[in-house]
């Protein structure tokens, strides 16, 4: 068993050392490399926040550049619109007028040439006396039949003729079936003036098969 006393162990042939030096005076050795290391922490800290806030600065500036010269072209664009705001404004007034009169148009029916079929499909020696229609607008849409097996229509024409002879109504109905947007059609009263000539009225439905679509077919061609 080995005991150790108050004094450090005896190296032999080492350099003899005695550290004369007040423990003061280390502390204070101590605390100056301590601040010697928080102030190079500082710097290199300033250094990089420096460096931050350079390069924030310079990606603003560029920013600011990119706006600028963005903000540039559209004043430019803007005003090269300006020279065309007239054609624009011309181009806008035929459209609407346009499709103004293709609404307006969506219910035409060329009647004229439809009184000519009523006309051709005719016996000659039967006389048109009148010719009535009731007929769909744009604005309003027309009556449909609350009868059912009656078919939609978007006109009613009522024809009232004048036979020499006794009529054969059916042939009639028949002959009109032909016509372009024939829905239905039915007989009317036929009575026999002093003369001795037959008065015949019939009633024909129409469909949307008779509308001319004129201006439709110009605009799919535009």
């Amino acid at each position: 068993m080995s005991r150790h006393s108050g004094v450090d162990d005896l190296v032999i042939g080492g350099e003899p050392r005695v550290d004369l030096l007040p423990p003061v005076v280390k502390a204070r050795q101590k605390a100056k490399t301590l601040r010697k290391i928080l102030g190079a922490s500082v710097v290199a800290v300033v250094i990089v926040v420096g460096a931050g806030v350079a390069a924030a600065s310079w990606q603003a500036s560029v920013s600011r550049e990119q706006l600028a010269v963005t903000q540039a072209r559209t004043a430019e664009l803007l005003l090269e619109q300006t020279k065309f705001v007239e054609v624009r404004t011309v181009q806008d007034e035929v459209d609407a007028v346009g499709a103004a009169r293709q609404i307006g148009a969506s219910t035409e029916v060329d009647w004229q040439g439809y009184f000519a079929g009523v006309r051709a499909v005719i016996p000659a020696d039967v006389t048109i006396d009148s010719l009535a229609v009731d007929s769909e607008s744009p604005l309003v849409a027309y009556g449909q039949p609350e009868a059912p097996l009656q078919e939609a229509r978007i006109a009613t024409l009522v024809i009232g003729l004048t036979s020499p002879s006794l009529p054969t109504v059916p042939e009639w109905l028949n002959a009109i079936k032909t016509l372009p947007g024939y829905a239905d059609s039915t007989p009317g009263s036929i009575t026999q003036n002093e003369t001795g000539a037959y008065l015949v009225t019939l009633t024909v439905h129409i469909d949307e098969g008779a509308r001319s679509n004129r201006f439709a077919v110009a605009a799919e061609g535009k």
